[in-house]
């Protein structure tokens, strides 16, 4: 007896090990928090909402204008121009200096729009990286509860195990005076290990749901987390009234991220196909600048650099108009592709609507049935527990066999498994109900 209540003691310190080695536990809330900042495919996102606000920068600074410098050395063998402007049969050699700036004025409104569009491309990339954060959160969740299912689980298997230890050593001493047969403590013993070969399953069920969860985090090791375990009612669970899926979805319509970018992407089109009729306009631009040249002749003398970049001083200022008159088709075409874009997006973003209805449509079914699963799997476990009390009770008295008394704890043991299992589904699933609604994803 005193043998099976050390290896009791020790299985049930394997499983209590990581809180003892690590005293903060983790809630659900810290999990997705740290998840959210550290997971590498939302450090990716954040990586293109930065391109985005640079390709913003970009098309508002395309109003400005813009200033280039350039120098040229030439070397000419044969006739060529002079300081004079003449030409010469002799070698020449040039040097210039030129400065020149042009900025644009009109350009068929395609700078406006390509700032829209910019805006609108960044603020959809913007919620990607909510809908990309939204998404680990309901992954770090499921992987939450799974660690809290697995976790009672193990609960039930030393229960279980308590109680075979227990009717074993009661054997034991029945054999020792003559009140029972050899074969009964051996059957249950043989009960008793595969009691401890299910309690060490649930055990390394928990430690890989633990590693599950934490390479979620982008944590270096499993060693030393644990969790922190909500409090679960005991006794029939309440009947909440719940939202209709219809309900729902139209909050969250007007909150969801994935919905909100493909609106955002929708309205960019429109953009696009402004920025392609912008080829069918003028296009006008002010142009200006300054530049200077040396010269130098062979056998001839020159004036020196500084009188000569003096005398060659030059300024000019203007304006360009570019009127296009055909160009290939490329501007109709480009307007045609534009627009099957935006049916292209318009599609995506009525997809993304049904998509998001059947995803509620299917946790309201969840939830409703979770709690309906809870609510029979408390009375299951209320029955079968008085059932189990009866039967050890009439074995106790050597009016039940062992096999009996086996079946009646199996079944007592399932109901309560089942029951654990309900319990956190429920919690999920209404957890999950909430978090479409808009609220955080916490229990």
């Amino acid at each position: 007896m005193k043998k099976c209540l050390a290896c009791c003691g020790l299985a049930a310190a394997l499983i209590t090990l990581p809180a003892s080695a690590q005293s903060k536990q983790w809630s659900l809330r810290e999990c997705c928090d740290y998840a959210v900042a550290h997971n590498v495919g939302i450090k990716q996102q954040e990586n293109q909402c930065r391109q985005r606000e640079i390709e913003l920068s970009t098309s508002r600074n395309s109003r400005l204008p813009d200033l280039s410098a350039s120098v040229g050395q030439n070397f000419s063998f044969g006739r060529g121009l002079t300081s004079a402007n003449t030409y010469t049969n002799k070698n020449t050699s040039s040097t210039s200096l030129q400065l020149g700036a042009s900025m644009p004025l009109f350009t068929g409104f395609q700078i406006p729009n390509q700032i829209k569009l910019d805006q609108l491309n960044l603020e959809a990339a913007t919620a990607d990286l909510e809908k990309a954060k939204n998404d680990i959160r309901m992954q770090v969740a499921q992987a939450y509860v799974q660690i809290l299912y697995n976790m009672e689980i193990a609960d039930v298997a030393q229960r279980q195990i308590a109680i075979d230890s227990a009717q074993v050593a009661r054997l034991q001493a029945f054999v020792a005076n003559g009140k029972a047969s050899e074969a009964e403590l051996s059957q249950q013993k043989a009960t008793l290990a595969n009691s401890r070969l299910t309690a060490t399953q649930a055990e390394n069920n928990t430690r890989l749901s633990v590693l599950t969860l934490t390479q979620l985090l982008e944590l270096a090791t499993p060693d030393g987390f644990t969790i922190v375990r909500p409090a679960l009612n005991d006794g029939l669970p309440v009947a909440t009234a719940l939202p209709a899926p219809d309900v729902i979805y139209a909050e969250a319509l007007g909150i969801k991220p994935e919905i909100l970018s493909q609106q955002l992407r929708l309205q960019g089109t429109e953009r696009s196909i402004k920025i392609a009729r912008a080829g069918y306009y003028p296009t006008l631009s002010l142009n200006g600048g300054m530049g200077t040249n040396y010269y130098t002749t062979s056998g001839m003398k020159s004036d020196s650099w500084n009188s000569q970049l003096r005398n060659n001083f030059s300024q000019y200022i203007g304006l360009s108009l570019n009127i296009p008159i055909f160009n290939r088709f490329q501007t109709r075409n480009s307007i045609r592709t534009a627009k099957i874009s935006q049916e292209t997006q318009q599609l995506q973003l009525d997809n993304t609507k049904k998509t998001l209805y059947k995803e509620i449509q299917q946790v309201y079914l969840n939830a409703v049935n979770a709690q309906s699963k809870e609510h029979s799997s408390a009375e299951a476990v209320q029955s079968s527990k008085d059932a189990f009390e009866l039967m050890q009770a009439k074995y106790e008295n050597g009016k039940a066999t062992i096999t009996e008394f086996n079946e009646s704890k199996n079944n007592y043991m399932r109901a309560e498994s089942d029951l654990v299992q309900a319990r956190y589904e429920n919690l999920y699933q209404h957890a999950l109900l909430e978090f479409y609604r808009g609220k955080e994803l916490n229990f």
